[in-house]
């Protein structure tokens, strides 16, 4: 990443990058372990998914204030504003990112006391697609790689089609069984946590493109 604004603040957008990076790597092991609590029906999965997003809270605050302290000394070029525009605006879709892995960490925690109603297998695979989401995000920020990102970006279509198809799914059961309405409902919410999740991650998504292209999407 070139900048005119000398080494100290070149320095300072390279470690924008780093951190940002390393954020998304803990919100990639929060849907780790989300996925380890749902599907691995592991409890105790939740509680460390608790610990890790109290981490990304403190990393989004701190890059919070870095940026603004970075536009504040420095009088950056249209294209250092650009990344550092895409680099606020992602922090709070990061981190709400984060926030819904622990929402479906903490329902797998509470499904895990009792026998699932159905396989959780596009469960699984929505997991398994936000995982290569996140590393392609962090390889279009790492690399300057607008094809990533836009990699990253056509994988929700494919969290969308399975949230409907588990939507669909899970409300036929509910019909079928009134016992299966409690535990169905908690798996709905799980499902368009997940998505939303998707959602978020193609939100960074579009601010990277934006930051590497000057293309709005």
């Amino acid at each position: 990443m070139e900048s005119s604004g000398g080494h100290g603040f070149e320095h300072n957008l390279h470690g924008l990058v780093t951190e940002l990076v390393r954020m998304l790597s803990l919100v990639r092991h929060g849907a780790s372990l989300a996925q380890r609590a749902l599907i691995g029906r592991d409890a105790s999965a939740a509680e460390e998914c608790a610990r890790n997003e109290e981490q990304v809270d403190a990393l989004m605050e701190d890059l919070e204030r870095q940026v603004i302290t970075i536009i504040a000394r420095h009088q950056p070029t249209a294209k250092d504003l650009r990344f550092l525009g895409a680099v606020y605006r992602s922090l709070a879709d990061v981190e709400r990112a984060g926030d819904y892995a622990l929402h479906v960490a903490r329902v797998g925690a509470e499904l895990s006391a009792s026998e699932p109603i159905k396989k959780y297998v596009d469960l699984d695979r929505i997991l398994t697609v936000i995982d290569e989401m996140i590393e392609r995000t962090m390889k279009a920020l790492s690399e300057s790689d607008a094809e990533a990102a836009r990699e990253a970006l056509a994988m929700d279509d494919e969290i969308d089609v399975l949230e409907q198809q588990i939507q669909r799914e899970l409300l036929t059961l509910m019909m079928e069984d009134p016992r299966h309405v409690g535990p169905g409902m908690m798996l709905i919410s799980t499902t368009r946590y997940l998505e939303r999740l998707g959602d978020h991650l193609e939100n960074v998504n579009e601010h990277l493109i934006f930051w590497l292209t000057g293309e709005r999407l």
